[in-house]
């Protein structure tokens, strides 16, 4: 732990700083996921899609940024490299081999819905620690992830 003058017990600043980790390496996975979405996609439809999966990794990078900065502004340390996250990540594996439309918007669809109930159970977990900035935080992340999975799943529907 790195010195700090912030006021939150030191015993639930380590256990916030962990769930923000897992969170972390979720978030820069989800960020990855949307990038090779975008990428890759292919078909009548690549143009639409090619910009909303990169809207979903730009708004992954914003909370993979505030996630980050939080777990060290509680005296942690941001666990972000490659290793970490392949180590950490909860997501389901993005396969390599999807190429058309619809696969990527089922494959993000998934990554953004297992991100977003991962993320409501850390404002739970946030808040029983007594870390209201820390809910707070995620709870800002889960609304703009319930609002791109609902549009990436209105691909979905007819």
């Amino acid at each position: 732990m790195n010195p700090t003058r912030n006021d939150i017990p030191l015993k639930v600043r380590k256990e916030v700083i962990a769930l923000l980790n897992a969170r972390l390496a979720d978030a820069i996975d989800l960020n990855m996921q949307a990038k090779q979405a975008h990428w890759n996609v292919k078909g009548p439809t690549f143009y639409m899609l090619h910009g909303l999966f990169d809207k979903v990794a730009e708004t992954a990078e914003c909370a993979v940024d505030e996630i980050a900065e939080r777990a060290v502004a509680l005296g942690g340390t941001a666990e972000g490299t490659i290793a970490a996250v392949a180590k950490a990540t909860t997501l389901p594996a993005f396969p390599l081999n999807v190429k058309d439309g619809t696969g990527h918007v089922e494959r993000i669809a998934q990554a953004l819905a297992n991100f977003g109930e991962q993320v409501r159970e850390a404002i739970e977990r946030a808040d029983k620690l007594g870390d209201k900035d820390t809910a707070d935080l995620f709870t800002g992340i889960s609304r703009d992830t319930d609002k791109y999975l609902w549009f990436v799943e209105a691909h979905l529907q007819k």
